[in-house]
């Protein structure tokens, strides 16, 4: 590979890359006006036409009888093959590194926002981690892991990562792995996975052909990494400030509220009722029997849609007795929500 580089140097690497990506794309082929249209190496006809003869002397492409246009040889594509998986590699791999840095950060910061907001109100708080709702497709990449299997490594414009394996009957060469990506990217990308509708999957089955089972395997996979939400994690602070109410100091009362903050598994249908709103700005109020949690019928429970990102939401809860100082507690949500609110984006423009 080192030595293909060294061979062909920036400029002929770029032509090639566009001969290559042109020609998947059309079937025909590619004449050297349309790749000065193609690169943006602002290049003349004339000099892209002495690449082309010197890439066709070191046997990247060829000119059919029949054409002044070029198309790929199997040794160009051999190298655009090993070329654009060791870009994905590095992608995917720069991509994860990105997201555990953030993935930690965020932890810190959002077990610091419970304390403190337990501290500033005197009242028990919840604080979900971000999950992920109408989030959309970046890029998908399938690469062979040994005969058997596939690894699908799907990135969403949100920077998650997710891994899956998927087992095929038979092993796919490269070049078939490629032509996979490029349907599946072509088809997918900027789609959340409610925009993947029949029609879509109808038409990737049939452009896949004799792969259509593959793609629909991996379209599974897709939905199956999409709607997890077994990773939610929830943060708490403050239970036992409960015990300063009289009102919730029943010894009932309390053991199944600290046991509700405790086992955290029914908080999730609060993060989700929170989640769903899209009215109020984000922010609810449950009184007593408003709550979806029935461990809290004698409480009340404020919550806030914080925002990191397009699709990426969170939810911050203050639960107290009814007669909490509910403008205190709006104001510190509000806050916490602006603060909170875009800081993904943020961190994505400072890398």
């Amino acid at each position: 590979m080192e030595k293909d580089y060294e061979e062909l140097g920036e400029r002929k690497i770029k032509i090639l890359d566009a001969i290559i990506r042109n020609y998947l794309e059309t079937g025909e082929p590619v004449g050297s006006r349309t790749i000065s249209k193609y690169t943006d190496l602002n290049l003349s006809s004339a000099t892209i036409r002495n690449e082309m003869s010197d890439l066709e002397e070191l046997g990247y492409i060829l000119q059919p009888h029949t054409s002044a246009g070029r198309i790929p040889s199997d040794k160009g594509y051999r190298f655009y093959v090993d070329h654009l998986m060791e870009e994905k590699d590095k992608q995917v791999t720069e991509m994860k590194k990105f997201v555990i840095e953030k993935t930690e950060k965020m932890e810190q910061v959002l077990k610091q926002v419970a304390k403190m907001l337990a501290a500033n109100t005197n009242y028990a708080t919840i604080v979900s981690a971000p999950s992920y709702h109408h989030n959309k497709i970046k890029f998908i990449q399938l690469s062979n892991v040994d005969e058997t299997q596939i690894l699908a490594v799907i990135v969403m414009q949100s920077n998650i990562v997710k891994n899956r394996m998927i087992s095929v009957e038979q092993s796919l060469d490269n070049e078939t792995l490629l032509k996979l990506n490029i349907l599946l990217n072509t088809g997918l990308n900027g789609l959340s996975i409610q925009e993947i509708n029949l029609g879509v999957i109808a038409k990737l089955k049939e452009q896949a052909g004799i792969h259509s089972t593959l793609v629909s395997d991996v379209l599974d996979a897709l939905a199956e990494a999409l709607s997890e939400d077994e990773d939610l994690e929830i943060y708490t602070s403050g239970a036992t400030n409960i015990l300063k109410y009289p009102e919730l100091s029943d010894s009932e009362k309390v053991s199944n509220l600290l046991t509700t903050f405790e086992e955290k598994d029914q908080l999730a249908s609060l993060v989700s009722e929170s989640l769903s709103d899209d009215e109020n700005n984000g922010i609810q109020v449950y009184i007593g029997n408003e709550s979806p949690i029935q461990t809290m019928k004698d409480c009340s429970v404020v919550t806030a849609t914080y925002e990191l990102g397009e699709g990426v939401k969170g939810t911050i809860g203050i639960v107290g007795p009814k007669r909490m100082d509910y403008e205190n507690v709006v104001d510190n949500l509000k806050n916490l929500k602006a603060q909170l609110d875009g800081i993904f984006d943020n961190s994505n423009e400072d890398k």
